[in-house]
């Protein structure tokens, strides 16, 4: 992936898509990475139904749209900005459930968003491109967007023989997901699939909107895990986790006890989102027996933060109390979507400290905070409801 980062952030500097002349631009011909964009800001059932793309062909599109490829090559804000600065979004208005009547754009976005490997397209608009900035929690920028006329795929759409199989057979959409992904498709993926309206039962196939299908990606993949972790014994010890990216610091507790979760976020200011001049918090938890409503006021970051931890939960065959602290630093001056959130987590699993008992967990948490991240986290521990319920009971079956 080295090779294909250094190549393409070289060749982009060079481009620049947007320092041309793009007015008068009506037609052109490029590669889809392959990503399609369903908005949610008309009057639902309406949606945006948009095709992101360069308007230029370069030699691997994927890399306009690869957040795992992003972390693991770690990529700067700049440069994740760069890439998405220049995606076109070609749009059109549709209604959630034209997937069922095979018209031609939404054939088009359908194949584009199942499709393994970037695809070549023939784009017209009908409409000069706006260069409007979009900033969102949940979803990844992207630059430009204009009404298309028309498209037309010019290339191979290779579809995957698993996917293939779950559209064509009658199950609900969560057991589609749950499905492809323990055969090794990714949430990433996933949720684009989703999105686009072929998944579920015949009678209850539409499309959903983009923002919409990568939390609830998130979320049912968490809870098909989650059914396994709860058969595994405790963890050993309690650990420490911690780790960062892009300017997001993690501290995560793992704790010997049933399962249970506990997310606080804090946001200093100059952070992608506190321009104020005060740290901002929030939290949101839930205990074994789960949620029974939207995590509103962490929204999509508590999902993208509860997966990777489940992930990890399960590939050692453990199941804990978990309480996540997040510091959104300066660092992280623009938001780049809850992707950030997800792989930033997953970092954070390479570096530890296992303690014999909460109370040294706890103590020396606070000096690896103090040391790594300059934060203290003891006015947390007073504020949460899962350490309080630890020290009050001897587990956490009643919570909630």
């Amino acid at each position: 992936m080295g090779e294909v980062k250094f190549g393409a952030v070289e060749k982009l500097s060079k481009l620049n898509f947007k320092s041309r002349n793009l007015i008068n631009l009506s037609k052109f011909e490029g590669a889809t990475p392959p990503t399609v964009f369903i908005g949610s800001q008309l009057k639902y059932p309406l949606v945006n139904v948009g095709i992101l793309s360069p308007i230029e062909k370069v030699d691997d599109a994927s890399v306009f749209d690869s957040p795992k490829n992003w972390a693991k090559d770690n990529f700067s804000i700049e440069e994740v900005i760069g890439l998405r600065e220049n995606l076109l979004n070609s749009r059109f208005q549709s209604n959630v459930l034209d997937v069922r009547l095979n018209k031609k754009f939404t054939e088009i976005a359908k194949e584009i968003a199942l499709s393994q490997t970037p695809v070549d397209i023939e784009v017209e608009l009908k409409s000069k491109i706006n260069f409007g900035k979009n900033s969102d929690r949940v979803l990844t920028p992207h630059g430009m967007r204009a009404e298309l006329k028309n498209a037309r795929v010019t290339g191979n759409v290779k579809i995957d023989k698993k996917i293939d199989r779950v559209m064509s057979d009658e199950i609900k959409s969560n057991e589609g997901i749950n499905y492809l992904y323990n055969s090794g498709i990714n949430e990433y993926s996933l949720s684009k699939i989703l999105s686009v309206g072929v998944l579920g039962l015949k009678k209850d196939k539409k499309m959903v909107p983009t923002r919409w299908s990568i939390t609830a990606t998130d979320d049912i993949i968490s809870k098909e895990i989650l059914k396994k972790v709860k058969g595994y014994k405790w963890i050993e010890k309690d650990t420490l986790f911690f780790g960062e990216y892009l300017g997001n610091q993690y501290l995560i507790y793992l704790f010997p006890n049933i399962w249970s979760y506990e997310l606080f976020e804090i946001y200093y200011p100059g952070s992608s989102w506190n321009s104020g001049g005060e740290i901002k918090a929030s939290t949101d938890s839930e205990g074994y027996n789960g949620r029974t409503n939207y995590a509103k006021n962490c929204a999509g970051g508590y999902y993208a933060t509860r997966l990777p931890i489940l992930e990890y939960l399960d590939s050692i065959k453990r199941q804990a109390g978990v309480l996540v602290i997040r510091l959104e630093t300066p660092s992280y001056w623009a938001s780049l979507g809850v992707w950030v959130v997800r792989e930033s987590v997953r970092k954070s699993f390479k570096d530890f400290f296992e303690f014999d008992t909460r109370e040294d967990l706890l103590k020396n948490a606070k000096k690896i905070a103090l040391e790594k991240f300059d934060f203290d986290p003891e006015f947390i521990y007073q504020k949460s409801n899962l350490l309080r319920i630890y020290g009050t009971q001897k587990n956490l079956l009643n919570w909630f």
